[in-house]
């Protein structure tokens, strides 16, 4: 079942027309969210950026749209999926309404809410292999729309398929003032030392949720310094450990970069930090 402007369909329904806007113009936003036994996590930081990419995007943000009213759609949506009592992965778009070209005739949005399962209820530590490169076709362009989640993923999409093509688990992606922003689905934490790195939103990365736990965990972390600031290339080869942040996966170890492997020691320490925050919250 999917929950398309707060009413429950069969997912094999049409309910998309060719004129969306969503599907036209990429004038979309989403929000990617874990549930757990009907208890979302983050939920207050997934909602206030909704709010704020809404607001950046100049869609007229419903009255009703409360947080309590859009955590009310989100669990009738996942209890329609019977996974009240199990994990899932929710995706909500936001679309600007149809009319227009360029120029929207209305502001106005719609919204849908879609499921599916999970199999782990917390952050499990993949250590398989989880190799990654560089992808260098395209570049981000630093600035505000490029911290939004939207509809526009062209490099992600292009990026996934190099890293299919030259079996690679994953890609870190560049801006064009060539240094490292983020993977193709979530934020970068590097580790040198006892000094743990990530990209500042200015560089041009996703505002994560899950980078905003770690960075949390981070800075309570006794014996370890967090700084924002710019990763080169050349640091990659260099660090101790690497790893990804995303709501669904928690934390991803890379385990090599070209020639060098790396360990996952703090990778380890976090996510056993972040699961105890969890479950206390």
């Amino acid at each position: 079942m999917v929950n398309f402007n707060g009413t429950l369909h069969n997912a094999s329904s049409n309910l998309l027309s060719l004129e969306n806007r969503g599907y036209a113009y990429g004038d979309a936003l989403f929000e990617t969210i874990k549930v757990v036994h009907g208890k979302i996590l983050f939920w207050e930081d997934h909602y206030f950026r909704l709010m704020a990419s809404m607001r950046i995007l100049r869609m007229e943000i419903p009255m009703n749209f409360t947080m309590e009213f859009i955590e009310s759609e989100i669990l009738k949506t996942v209890d329609a999926n019977q996974l009240l009592k199990a994990t899932a992965r929710v995706r909500m778009n936001v679309h600007r309404v149809e009319g227009g070209k360029y120029t929207p005739s209305s502001n106005d949005i719609g919204y849908n809410i879609l499921t599916e399962r999970l199999a782990s209820d917390f952050f499990d530590l993949n250590t398989d292999a989880y190799t990654v490169e560089l992808f260098k076709d395209f570049y981000v362009a630093p600035g505000l729309l490029s911290t939004l989640k939207s509809n526009n993923r062209n490099i992600n999409i292009l990026g996934s398929i190099f890293a299919k093509e030259n079996n690679f688990e994953n890609c870190l992606l560049l801006n064009t003032d060539k240094t490292v922003v983020e993977a193709l689905n979530g934020n970068l934490f590097l580790v040198k030392d006892r000094v743990i790195k990530t990209p500042p939103l200015s560089e041009g990365c996703l505002k994560g949720i899950m980078r905003k736990q770690i960075m949390e965990l981070v800075e309570k972390l006794e014996g370890y310094v967090l700084e924002e600031t710019s990763i080169s290339p050349f640091e990659l080869q260099k660090a101790d450990e690497l790893f990804i942040t995303n709501c669904i996966v928690g934390i991803q170890p890379i385990t090599k970069y070209r020639k060098k492997e790396f360990t996952a020691e703090v990778s380890k320490l976090l996510i056993e930090k972040l699961n105890t925050k969890i479950r206390l919250s």
